[in-house]
Order: C-alpha cells, then structure tokens, then sequence
C-alpha cells in the first residue's frame, strides 16, 4: 500500500465529495487530524483543475459524484502515485471492484473511527 509523502508542511489532502454536509463533516475531521484539505470539490472537473496547480499527498475521494464517477480523478492520483481512499455504497459491484483493486475503500456511511483508521494505514504510515 502507498504511504503520503512526509513534508516539513501538514500533508495536503484532496477531497472530492458531491454531498455537502458530508463534505463538511470530512473537511473538519481531516483538519482536526492535521491534514491542509484541498476542497472539498462536488465535481469530477474541478478536482482535476485542482491537480492541474496543487501538490497534494494523498485523496479521499466519493466514488459517485450525482451520477458521474470519479475514476478521471483516481487515474489521475494513480499516474502520479498519490495515495487514496475511496468512499463507496456501490463499491463492491463486480464492475466496480475490479475497477477498484488494490485501493482502500470506506463504505458509505462514513464513519470517524472508519476514516481514522485508514488515514493512519495509508496516509501516516510513512510517519512511523
């Protein structure tokens, strides 16, 4: 599993999430863990205009954004081997999962002590 890339900075974290009191809910808990966030964006195009000009350590990404999946974004994140985490209801669909392997998953509804968890397996690994 990829690890974030430890910088004098707080690591800088993607967030691409369509609903937006979940957003919100995200948002704060990555900041009350350290993490700077970039986002959180509501659409596909705009987390890939943000790749254009912003560094960023890792990803949490919603998989269905109102309809539109975000597999630009995780090619994207993949290419440039940037760690993420994916949130999911519809990940375990056999056309998905395939689509999917190797990445961490969260199941929607998220939860802290979920999230918590894989941040610490795969963005703050690299930290201990």
């Amino acid at each position: 599993m990829q690890t974030a890339r430890k910088t004098a900075a707080n690591p800088t974290i993607l967030l691409l999430e369509d609903d937006l009191l979940l957003a919100m809910d995200m948002e704060e808990f990555l900041a009350s863990r350290g993490y700077d966030v970039v986002g959180p964006f509501g659409r596909v195009e705009d987390a890939l205009d943000a790749l254009e000009t912003t560094r960023v350590d890792g990803a949490v990404l919603d998989l269905n954004l109102h309809g539109e999946l975000s597999f630009p974004v995780i090619e994207r994140l993949r290419c440039r081997n940037v760690p993420m985490i994916v949130c999911s209801g519809y990940a375990e669909l056999p056309e998905l999962k395939q689509k999917l392997a190797g990445l961490p998953l969260m199941p929607k509804p998220w939860s802290p002590q979920k999230l918590g968890r894989l941040l610490s397996e795969v963005f703050e690994a690299a930290e201990r």
